[in-house]
């Protein structure tokens, strides 16, 4: 064999017991597990370390973070073997000339203006070739999955305006879809409180979730609310991903603001009724209260219609604004949840003008506040959103339809701790101190449970014939490093980290292999 580990602590991600043995590496799979007498060309000495499935990444904002930067410690020292990508409506493909344009302005909070990428693509056939090249024709630092964003299609079918689509629109969105399926993606998602995606009604979600259902793929919606009416938008989805016959999942799954306090239980409840019937739900979460997400996304949808350049018009316009205020302070945006906003919840995490830093790390004073930054920084602040509840968030992540999401924004100066942090601290918090799951139950949430919702034949559990895509932890030790006040700090107790077999993290390190690569959707197979 490539490699023997020996003496690990398996937790084969099913949630069943955990046992000791030898785990054998060849060819970049798992080539035996028990007691192996054998040498290997290397061996590992794993005693007192536990042996899982690389941890999937189910909800990840790292769309051109693989392409810009090779290390990606962010996630592979966080034990992510696989990251799912096209998140909430918005990424880069598939898209023509103008709607690549938009987008990249619509959606630089997340992921940076990309002035140092070259966008060499415009299907999603060709993204998922160029994260197979990567870098110098070598890869990616983990592997990636796609799903189809709904606004970036809307945005190139009929571009930025709140209407209906016609009937040669819709086709022309059911074409995109299905081209983005049959090129490799595992999905469809949706930002249903971002525009243009929040623009389409239930009934067009419907077509485009029946074309989803005939590739086998799932929806992945931010639905249209986590405020006001969230049980409602929740009903919403599980309604029409039913009428499709199309499986969901449930993206960044919570209960937000002072409205939903201690009412996640209804919400499972929803969920379980759902599944008795036979509905095929899935939901993903980070282990955080707040949100996160760009401050232009708080606006409500009329002031974003027509795109970027037309949000900072009405922005420059003091009657435009004035009734932007209104709306936000007063009744409650769309973009908000519906929720009146609070500005003393809203932190700036990130900006793009450097000359904007000394904002980071503020909360926002007010509206003018607000607005200068929106104008001086084209649209492009972070925020930080405090309107989470801890109770909430126990109870959600202990349901048995649960993954686990970063929601990981990588870009500003302060990024939330859990694009750094979202896996160890499952295992160290909420494992280890607080006992709200067990580690089994818990690699089940992170490997197990993802992969069988990605329909992986291979991934996601430890068993002969599947990738050698494994982490090494000490659960006596895995924490999350970083903080609100550190964000950026590596966690600790996480040694190894294997894609393919190959090392990406050892001893601690990130070492530099670029092992990843373009996770695709077939008809007979995954990759």
């Amino acid at each position: 064999m490539d490699l023997v580990i020996r003496g690990a602590r398996v937790i084969d991600g099913t949630g069943g017991p955990s046992y000791t043995a030898d785990v054998g590496v060849h060819e970049g799979r798992i080539a035996g597990i028990g007691r192996l007498p054998g040498g290997g060309r290397r061996t590992l000495d794993a005693q007192g370390l536990a042996l899982a499935p690389g941890f999937v990444d189910m909800h990840a904002h790292s769309d051109l973070a693989l392409l810009r930067d090779p290390d990606h410690g962010a996630k592979a020292a966080q034990g992510v073997t696989l990251e799912v990508l096209g998140q909430d409506g918005l990424s880069y493909a598939p898209v023509d000339d103008r709607t690549l344009g938009e987008v990249r302005a619509a959606i630089a909070g997340w992921n940076g203006p990309g002035d140092d990428v070259d966008f060499d693509w415009r299907t999603v056939g060709e993204y998922l070739d160029r994260l197979d090249r990567g870098f110098d024709g070598e890869g990616i630092a983990v592997n990636a999955a796609y799903l189809v964003p709904q606004g970036t299609v809307r945005a190139y079918a009929l571009g930025w305006d709140d209407r209906p689509a016609t009937a040669a629109e819709l086709d022309r969105m059911r074409q995109l879809v299905a081209e983005g399926l049959a090129q490799g993606a595992v999905g469809l998602s949706s930002g249903l409180t971002y525009t243009p995606g929040m623009y389409a009604t239930g009934a067009e979600l419907t077509e485009l979730c029946r074309v989803v259902a005939r590739y086998g793929g799932y929806y992945c919606p931010h639905h249209r609310s986590y405020g006001r009416g969230a049980l409602a938008a929740y009903a919403e989805m599980v309604a029409l991903s039913r009428e499709a016959g199309c499986a969901l999942h449930l993206a960044h799954a919570t209960m937000n603001f002072g409205e939903n306090r201690g009412r996640a239980p209804e919400l499972l409840a929803l969920l379980d009724a759902a599944l008795a019937d036979g509905a095929d739900i899935t939901l993903d979460s980070y282990p955080y209260t707040p949100g996160c997400t760009t401050l232009v996304a708080l606006l409500p949808g009329w002031a974003n219609e027509g795109g970027p350049e037309a949000v900072l018009a009405r922005l420059r316009d003091d009657t435009q604004a004035e009734r932007i205020r209104r709306a936000l302070e007063v009744e409650g945006s769309d973009g908000c949840h519906g929720v009146p906003v609070d500005w003393s919840t809203i932190e700036i995490s990130g900006t793009a003008d450097p000359a904007l830093a000394p904002y980071v790390g503020t909360r926002v004073a007010g509206w003018e506040t607000a607005r200068g930054l929106l104008l001086e920084d084209r649209l492009a602040p972070t925020i930080l959103q405090h309107v989470g509840h801890e109770e909430n968030v126990r109870a959600i992540m202990r349901h048995r339809v649960h993954t686990g999401g970063s929601d990981g924004i990588l870009r500003g100066a302060k990024p939330h701790p859990r694009a750094y942090g979202t896996f160890p601290h499952y295992l160290g918090h909420y494992v280890r101190e607080l006992g709200l799951l067990s580690l089994e139950e818990c690699v089940a949430h992170l490997a197990g449970r993802p992969a069988a919702r990605l329909r992986l034949p291979d991934r996601g559990l430890v068993r002969v014939g599947y990738r050698a895509d494994l982490v090494l932890f000490d659960p006596d030790t895995v924490a999350a490093g970083s903080t609100y006040e550190r964000p950026r700090v590596l966690p600790t107790g996480i040694p190894h980290v294997l894609i393919d077999g190959r090392f990406v993290m050892r001893d601690g390190r990130r070492t530099d292999v670029l092992a990843g690569r373009a996770v695709r959707r077939t008809a007979h197979d995954l990759r």
